[in-house]
């Protein structure tokens, strides 16, 4: 046997041995407190389905979104090392896009909270 094929042999029967152990090894002993929804033994009150706003969501999204920003705009100082005229111009018009977008969110106020 090569290599190659001992490591895959070694490494299932060591991952399967793992899950097996972990199956019969645990002691379960559930009580009122662990089968409860919060184990601390608080008792809820009222329905746990309430209606969130949905600026709260758009807020998250308008977050991601800049997030992503940063997240594109991160290597624009080693990328400006090969053509930095080029990397100026896609960095300014991803930053020019995205400033449009949150001065139009804003104007129509997608970003006020209370309505």
């Amino acid at each position: 046997m090569n290599t190659t094929t001992t490591t895959l042999l070694i490494t299932a029967l060591l991952s399967i041995m793992m899950m097996s152990i972990s199956f019969w090894l645990p002691v379960n002993n559930p009580d009122t407190e662990k089968l409860s929804p919060y184990e601390c033994g608080f008792d809820p009150l009222g329905t746990a389905r309430l209606p969130f706003s949905i600026r709260f969501f758009l807020v998250a999204i308008l977050f991601l979104l800049f997030d992503l920003e940063i997240a594109l705009l991160l290597p624009t100082p080693w990328a400006s090392q090969a053509t930095p005229l080029s990397t100026l111009t896609w960095s300014s018009t991803i930053l020019i896009l995205l400033t449009a977008g949150l001065v139009y969110e804003w104007i129509n106020g997608g970003l006020e909270w209370a309505e």
